[in-house]
């Protein structure tokens, strides 16, 4: 991707070398690919426990030429997708608003409670911002072979979608149908709304692509990246088999489509993931 020289974005939240102390819950940080299955997830309220929190700097942290170079990518995708989306909300007769990207070290206190690195990345609607630990990109080329800058660029376009969603009131109605459905109906739900964030994810990609910020071989580094974090793939993986039922993000075919449809269309109204009958 194109992107040195180009404006990064000042809603960005250093607090690399800050720790959060608290109670994980769900058993988080005993398995890298069940953290890793983690991945791109809408909300951690599920897996964090929202317990008394002690939060404060530890220790001073010292970046790597490698992670001072990686978070100044983030933040210039970051400033790409608010350019991107203030304009297709514009179109819409809305405002965007911006979300806060916080990069952390070990683990965060957010809005939504306490995560660890193994979360992966997250967004969390209480606040409204985007929580990353740049090692996850690291661990992200080494467990799931999904590696270039541009597959970085969907993570985090990917949880700018779940920003977008609670922009627009999905996240909302979401959340509000857990307590009226079963387990299964929900993870069904869990889906259409992790593939309406590669939708939106793809629908950047493609005014990236159109402001000529695309190099050779990007796109397939997104597609290899939403490929990779397939459930069935993890699952596969991690335990041999897959139970569909289970399923919370959607296949790697899935996630590959939707990504791919927003890519092709650049459309905000083409990733109704919600009343498609095949995903």
């Amino acid at each position: 991707m194109e992107w040195k020289g180009r404006r990064a974005s000042t809603n960005v939240e250093d607090r690399r070398g800050m720790s959060a102390k608290g109670v994980i819950g769900g058993g988080i940080g005993t398995i890298v690919i069940l953290l890793l299955y983690l991945l791109l997830g809408g909300n951690p309220a599920d897996i964090v426990n929202q317990s008394q929190l002690n939060t404060g700097k530890t220790s001073t942290y010292q970046e790597t030429p490698e992670e001072k170079e990686m978070a100044e990518f983030a933040a210039v995708v970051l400033a790409e997708t608010e350019d991107t989306w203030t304009q297709l909300f514009r179109q819409q007769g809305l405002t965007y608003l911006y979300p806060t990207l916080v990069l952390f070290s070990g683990s965060v206190q957010s809005a939504c409670g306490v995560a660890g690195s193994s979360t992966g990345p997250f967004y969390c609607s209480g606040d409204q911002k985007i929580y990353l630990d740049l090692s996850f990109f690291s661990d992200m080329e080494k467990q799931l072979q999904a590696s270039g800058d541009f597959a970085q660029a969907y993570v985090i376009a990917h949880e700018v979608g779940h920003h977008v969603q609670n922009q627009l009131g999905v996240l909302e109605q979401v959340n509000a149908m857990r307590s009226q459905v079963s387990q299964t109906q929900f993870n069904d739900l869990s889906v259409r709304l992790e593939l309406q964030a590669d939708y939106y994810a793809g629908v950047w990609a493609h005014y990236a692509n159109r402001m000529q910020l695309l190099e050779p071989g990007d796109l397939e580094e997104a597609m290899n990246a939403a490929s990779a974090v397939g459930d069935d793939r993890i699952q596969k993986r991690s335990q041999g088999y897959v139970v569909p039922d289970s399923f919370t993000h959607g296949t790697s075919q899935q996630r590959q489509r939707w990504f791919y449809k927003g890519y092709q269309s650049g459309s905000m109204t083409g990733g109704d993931t919600f009343s498609a009958r095949y995903l």
